[in-house]
C-alpha cells in the first residue's frame, strides 16, 4: 500500500477561514482535526479538535475543573462566542508542529511511522513534482488502521 493508494479527500480549511465555520466542519463531520493550507494550498498546520474545545474553554475552568460544575447550561451555550470573530490562524497553539507529510511512493509503514513519531491524527499525501505542491489527499490515523488490520488478517 502507497500513500497514494491509501489518500483520501479530506476537508481542509486555510489560515483566514473563519474560526466558527471551521469549528461547525470539525462537527458536522466528526473530524479529529483540519488541515490548515497556506495561500499556495499546501499544508501548514493541524488544527486537532481538542484546540478548538481548549478555546471554548474559559481560562480559570481550564485552571480549575472543579468550576465547570457551577456554570450553568445558558452561560456554557455561550462557549462559541469564544470563537466569533477569530480567523484558524488564531486558534493555532505556537506549539503546534508542523504537519505531517508524506511522498505519494511513502509505504504503510513509513506514514504508520510518521504519524506516530509526530502523535498525528493525519497526513498529508502531497506531490511536491509540481511547480506548486499538489495535495493529494489525507491519511487519517483510524484509515490507516484499517487498512493495516485488514492486511494484516488477510
Amino acid at each position: 500500500m502507497r500513500a497514494r493508494d491509501l489518500a483520501e479527500r479530506y476537508e481542509t480549511v486555510d489560515l483566514e477561514s473563519d474560526a466558527l465555520d471551521a469549528a461547525r466542519l470539525m462537527a458536522e463531520h466528526r473530524l479529529p482535526a483540519l488541515l490548515v493550507l497556506d495561500e499556495r494550498g499546501a499544508p501548514r498546520a493541524i488544527l486537532p479538535a481538542s484546540q478548538m474545545i481548549k478555546i471554548l474553554v474559559p481560562g480559570y475552568v481550564i485552571e480549575d475543573p472543579t468550576l465547570a460544575a457551577v456554570i450553568d447550561e445558558r452561560h456554557a451555550d455561550r462557549l462559541c462566542a469564544a470563537l466569533a470573530g477569530r480567523k484558524v490562524r488564531d486558534c493555532l497553539s505556537k506549539t503546534i508542529p508542523p504537519p505531517v507529510v508524506a511522498a505519494p511512493d511513502d509505504t504503510a509503514l513509513e506514514i504508520a511511522a510518521q504519524m506516530a513519531q509526530a502523535r498525528s491524527p493525519l497526513v498529508a499525501v502531497v506531490d511536491k513534482d509540481k511547480a506548486d505542491p499538489l495535495l493529494l489527499g489525507v491519511i487519517t490515523a483510524s484509515h490507516l488502521l484499517e487498512r493495516l488490520l485488514a492486511a494484516g488478517s488477510a
